[in-house]
């Protein structure tokens, strides 16, 4: 197996063994199936959670019943593939190409190496962006803290489009992150303001009291009396105060850029959130083996649903 780039210590998967791996439909459904239901006792009804069922070899694509409710379900029900009529070797490519691609990978791309359609190729990447899911618990510490802005230029856009409020961040939406040292781990978000309550809550919510934090000088930091804090202050060209940097968090936000600008292009208000969790999920399993990081994305898409009601709805 292919070693990956830059990274000798874990496995990676070449294309051409990912054609190998998934020759046909079959063999990427018995791939679901066992990532997903490593053992037959562990495989659960979707619709009434009984682990009483059994495999129907005749009943395809619905291949299980449960003994329970008597209802029939497939790998797909219960996860953001439910109801999806592409075929599940597709869906595969589509985990490969997500968990590999550091900068995304867009619809477009997708439509074309998929041959699908490009509104169920934009509709399919969101679904999988369903997969990672926030980090959960608070992290111990020490911690980065930084903030950014996302968006174009005010003076890129047309002119309809130009708000006219002023210099700054205008136009841009702006996200905190938190980045683990010790797990290199990063949680990160959409947030309302870049104020004094809106990030101080933000790291409350996802850093344990007590925990050493490392921010920039900027004001909104000031008063974090229940945490050990220490700053670099940007403003004067310091980085590196001692242990005090937020050179990891910075470099996400230049991955989420480069993938901003070289793969997306534009990333719309209402979906943000999606990309950011992207972005983190994926730099969160980036030291993990390719096929690892594929289970991991299979894993986060069951129990998880998004209806294209759902998602056009959000542009409205």
């Amino acid at each position: 197996m292919a070693k990956a780039p830059g990274k000798s210590h874990r496995e990676g998967l070449s294309v051409i063994e990912l054609f190998e791996m998934f020759p046909n439909e079959e063999t990427a459904a018995k791939w679901f199936e066992d990532v997903r239901w490593p053992a037959d006792g562990d495989r659960n009804c979707p619709h009434c959670g009984s682990l009483n069922t059994v495999r129907k070899e005749n009943r395809k694509p619905m291949a299980f019943r449960c003994r329970d409710c008597r209802k029939f379900f497939s790998v797909r029900q219960g996860s953001v593939m439910e109801h999806s009529r592409i075929p599940l070797r597709k869906w595969a490519i589509a985990i490969y190409l997500n968990a590999t691609s550091l900068k995304g990978v867009s619809s477009m791309k997708l439509h074309r190496d998929l041959k699908i359609t490009q509104k169920s190729a934009w509709f399919m990447a969101h679904r999988l962006r369903e997969a990672f899911g926030s980090e959960e618990g608070l992290f111990s510490g020490p911690v980065e803290v930084d903030e950014t802005y996302i968006g174009g230029k005010e003076k890129n856009k047309h002119g309809r489009k130009k708000l006219r409020a002023g210099r700054g961040p205008v136009g841009k939406t702006a996200v905190a992150g938190i980045r683990d040292r010790d797990t290199n781990t990063i949680t990160a978000k959409v947030v309302e303001s870049t104020d004094k309550p809106t990030l101080q809550g933000f790291i409350r919510d996802n850093v344990e009291p007590g925990s050493q934090v490392f921010t920039d000088e900027a004001k909104a930091y000031r008063g974090m009396d229940d945490y050990h804090h220490a700053t670099v202050n940007h403003s004067v060209s310091e980085y590196v105060n001692g242990m005090a940097h937020t050179n990891g968090m910075e470099s996400f936000w230049a991955a989420l850029k480069r993938g901003y600008h070289g793969t997306f292009h534009h990333m719309s208000p209402q979906h943000l959130h999606r990309y950011i969790n992207e972005f983190a999920g994926r730099h969160n399993i980036r030291d993990a083996d390719t096929i690892r990081q594929m289970q991991d994305m299979v894993a986060g898409m069951v129990g998880k649903r998004l209806m294209y009601k759902e998602l056009v709805g959000e542009e409205a």
